[in-house]
């Protein structure tokens, strides 16, 4: 089977302030069921990103890191949806995925953010929005926006529209 055409953007962050403008203008634009897979070092700023996302999506608690509870659910006050944020850095693998429901969570409505998402990247659904966080300087990080499939293309295309957004 091929993969879906990808479409990528590159976005260069000076700060983390920086970084979570960038997540809170995508956060705006999520849908229910969107899929984003975050991928970088350790201390890269995904958590920075997601926390972003989160607020500009209208997270109830803020996100922080889910190193320890490996899935936190957030909702919002306008409607019942669900942000699920996801962080993998301690499963060994799709068994310990599989424990986690990662199937259930994937297949519902719910916005689904995953942090080291590259531990699963041949069991994830191929249509998704995957975030590549390369570091830089002290505080500089370059962030590799690539779209895979119809809905992140779309979404891909106004995140490039976003007023806050300078490539």
């Amino acid at each position: 089977m091929n993969a879906p055409p990808t479409t990528e953007m590159r976005i260069h962050s000076d700060s983390p302030q920086r970084s979570e403008q960038v997540g809170a203008a995508l956060g705006k634009l999520l849908e229910a069921g969107d899929l984003i897979c975050l991928s970088g070092q350790l201390g890269a700023g995904k958590t920075v990103l997601s926390r972003g996302i989160g607020a500009g999506w209208g997270a109830i608690p803020p996100l922080s890191s889910p190193t320890y509870n490996l899935v936190h659910e957030h909702q919002r006050d306008q409607d019942s949806a669900r942000l699920l944020h996801i962080d993998l850095y301690r499963i060994n693998g799709p068994a310990d995925a599989a424990s986690l429901g990662i199937d259930d969570i994937l297949d519902s409505d719910d916005i689904v953010i995953i942090e080291w998402s590259e531990r699963l990247s041949d069991t994830l659904p191929p249509d998704r929005l995957r975030i590549d966080i390369e570091l830089g300087g002290a505080q500089e990080r370059e962030l590799i926006v690539c779209a895979q499939g119809q809905r992140y293309r779309t979404l891909l295309g106004a995140l490039k529209q976003a007023a806050l957004l300078r490539s």
